[in-house]
This record gives structure tokens, C-alpha cells and sequence, in this order.
């Protein structure tokens, strides 16, 4: 039989071996834990929720080309629909924009599927330097400076006058939105507005291919399909 100060001993390793392998088991708890397991803070009134709101685009063709529809993310922003000042800005996130989903195809109401290799060309050739430039132009801003408000039998409709930078210009727009439809739950409010512009205008060259019998148009038809948080917190 082990002598009472042999027995202490194994008691003693027993006890620190067991203290390690829960020190292992609880570091490895903490490591796999997934980061986003802590609660989003609410979003404050007027702030864009990112996550549910979207950007669609309706790019045209001419001659031989192809109708595309985009779609890409708000990077930050807010809209103060009761301000009389500091009415707001959208960010619109450049690099998240890509061609021909199944989602942008719907909401712009164009037919049929596009396969996943030419989704990827497409998105590459609109993202690249020859028409967006997103490494050099990551964002684009709209910046709001006034409001009209008016009553439809919707509901509450606006038109914000702006300027809107693009590709490192800046022009003047005008976006219609409305009516506002409202979500009980946790106060957002969803709104949805439609500009176009001519990318001309903003120093880009809309692509074209086979000595220009394939081509797209100049013209661009932009909606923005935004929630936005009410006097009442949102959460995220």
C-alpha cells in the first residue's frame, strides 16, 4: 500500500490536473464562442439599419447588350424625416455591389436567372477601373440639404434634393420616396425612394464591347430600399 505522504502527492497532481483541464476547456469555450453572441445596441432615430436596407440599380442596354440589375449595401447613414436641419447623408458601400442576383433581378423586374460565372464577370467588369473604379472610389454619399413633405392616400411622401457624389463627382438630384410604412414591433420605419442618373455625367464611360454593338445604356434607374429607426429604439 502507498504511504500516506505518497497518497498526498498523487492528491496533489490530481487536484492541478484537473484544475488545467478546466482551465483548457473553458479557454476553448471562450475561443469558440461566436463574436456577434454579445447584443447589437439600438439603433438611434434616423439611423439606417444596414443590415435589412439595400440599393437597386436597372442598367439598360443598347444595340446587342444585356439588361443587368444590381445590388449593393448602405455603408452608414441616417435620414431625419422631422428635422428642419441636419437632415442626412447615405454612404452607399461601392465594393458590396454586384450584378444580377436573383433578389436584384425581382425587385427591378427583369425575367429569368443569370448563371453564377456570369454574375461574377459582370460584377467584375462594373467594379473594375473601366466603369466604377471602386478601388479608387470605394463609397458613394448623398447628401441631403432639403425637404418636401406631402400627404397621398398611402401615406406621408417626400422628394430630398441633394448632391450626390459618384466616382469623384458630384451633381444635384432629386429623389421621390414614399409613402413611409411603418413596423410596430420595434419602431423602424420602411421607406423607399427611385432616382436615375446618366453615368456620363459623373465621368463614367457605360462598357461596351464588340466595336460598341454590345453595350449598355447610359442611363441609370436607382432605388434605395431603406429601414430607418423611429423615435422608439431599434434593435438590430
Amino acid at each position: 500500500m502507498p504511504g500516506r505522504k505518497q497518497t498526498c502527492v498523487w492528491i496533489v497532481w490530481g487536484a492541478i490536473a484537473a484544475g488545467m483541464s478546466c482551465a483548457a476547456v473553458f479557454a476553448e469555450a471562450q475561443r469558440s464562442a461566436p463574436a456577434d453572441s454579445k447584443q447589437k445596441p439600438a439603433l438611434k432615430a434616423g439611423e439606417i439599419d444596414l443590415e435589412k436596407s439595400r440599393v437597386y440599380v436597372y442598367v439598360g442596354k443598347k444595340g446587342f447588350g444585356h439588361e443587368h440589375a444590381v445590388e449593393g449595401k448602405i455603408k452608414s447613414g441616417s435620414i431625419n424625416l422631422n428635422a428642419d436641419k441636419d437632415l442626412g447623408e447615405i454612404v452607399f458601400d461601392m465594393k458590396s455591389f454586384t450584378a444580377d442576383s436573383d433578389e436584384a433581378r425581382k425587385y427591378v423586374e427583369l425575367e429569368g436567372t443569370t448563371s453564377e460565372e456570369t454574375r461574377e464577370k459582370v460584377t467584375e467588369t462594373m467594379l473594375g477601373p473601366q466603369v466604377l473604379d471602386v478601388e479608387e472610389h470605394p463609397t458613394a454619399t448623398f447628401k441631403i440639404k432639403s425637404r418636401t413633405k406631402r400627404k397621398t392616400d398611402a401615406g406621408e411622401a417626400y422628394v430630398f434634393e441633394g448632391d450626390f457624389t459618384l466616382h469623384g463627382r458630384t451633381k444635384s438630384i432629386s429623389v421621390t420616396a414614399g409613402p413611409v410604412d411603418s413596423d410596430g414591433k420595434d419602431g423602424r420605419r420602411h421607406l423607399t425612394g427611385e432616382f436615375t442618373i446618366l453615368q456620363t455625367d459623373y465621368g463614367i464611360t457605360p462598357y461596351k464591347a464588340a466595336l460598341g454593338a454590345v453595350r449598355v445604356a447610359d442611363k441609370l434607374k436607382i432605388w434605395g430600399d431603406l429601414w430607418i429607426a423611429g423615435e422608439k429604439p431599434a434593435r438590430r
